[in-house]
């Protein structure tokens, strides 16, 4: 199982750094996407780890894996509904883009293997991707987007959510070592 993290960490990484072809912007990498492409990928990315954190809810019965799950559905709702409210008040809407739309086509083979997965085998998997997944997006938001943000409070925003992910990923360190 770590070799497939390993594999999903490293190909989550090359999509976020090099990503492929894009259909709705010019950018070619995160580094050129606009304020608000780059805040639709973070919806989008958070999104996705609700969606891991339901399906580990619905399967798991490890008591740790759903306190996590817990969270996550807690936190990142929270993080979107700021976004969302900073995003009326600017009266903006976030921008679909390569990397949002390659996000969620990843994630969808993703959820169909996990949801076929139950027990220890189950939450090993779930521990390890979210593991992999904060470090992957945190990194991209810490050296991609928040160095280019052009608005003052969506930088602001980003930098806070990054703080709450950033111990998610701690979070995530300490339940892979547990379900090992």
């Amino acid at each position: 199982m770590k070799i497939k993290t390993s594999l999903l960490a490293l190909g989550l990484s090359a999509l976020i750094f090099q990503g492929p072809a894009q259909a709705d912007s010019s950018a070619a990498s995160p580094e050129e996407l606009n304020d608000l492409e780059i805040a639709h990928v973070a919806y989008t990315a958070d999104n996705i780890d609700i969606r891991y954190a339901h399906l580990a809810l619905g399967i798991s019965t490890n008591p740790e894996i759903q306190e996590f799950a817990k969270t996550m559905i807690r936190d990142h709702n929270a993080v979107n509904e700021q976004a969302l409210a900073l995003l009326a008040k600017l009266k903006a809407q976030p921008q679909d883009n390569f990397l949002s739309k390659t996000l969620v086509a990843n994630s969808e083979k993703l959820v169909d293997q996990m949801s076929k997965l139950r027990g220890a085998e189950f939450d090993k998997f779930y521990a390890e991707n979210e593991l992999a997944y904060h470090k992957a997006v945190n990194g991209l938001v810490e050296n991609a987007f928040i160095p280019n943000i052009e608005n003052a409070e969506v930088k602001s925003l980003f930098k806070a959510g990054l703080e709450i992910f950033k111990a998610h990923e701690g979070h995530a360190a300490m339940m892979v070592k547990k379900v090992q």
